[in-house]
């Protein structure tokens, strides 16, 4: 593998990680070198970077956020019941 290649693994530990998960991209690294910026775009998507998959993560953490808000609100006494009196 070319030096240039190897200087990139090793000033990016999550290059490398996902070239050990997947070793093909060793021998395509070998035979075409510029197809570096395509393992960049493949461990983005790997890692959930691109735009879509943030946009739903962002959704999904909304969603759960209304939910916990929901659940907050509703009254634990049944609607419009009083709460019993204290014990004495």
């Amino acid at each position: 593998m070319r030096n240039d290649i190897n200087m990139v693994l090793r000033s990016q530990p999550e290059i490398k990680q996902f070239i050990r998960q997947h070793p093909y991209w060793y021998r395509k690294l070998s035979r075409d070198p510029y197809q570096l910026q395509q393992l960049q775009v493949e461990v983005n998507q790997f890692y959930g970077r691109t735009f879509p998959q943030r946009m739903e993560k962002i959704q999904n953490n909304l969603q759960l956020a209304m939910m916990l808000i929901q659940m907050l609100q509703m009254n634990p006494f049944g609607g419009t019941q009083e709460p019993p009196p204290p014990m004495e």
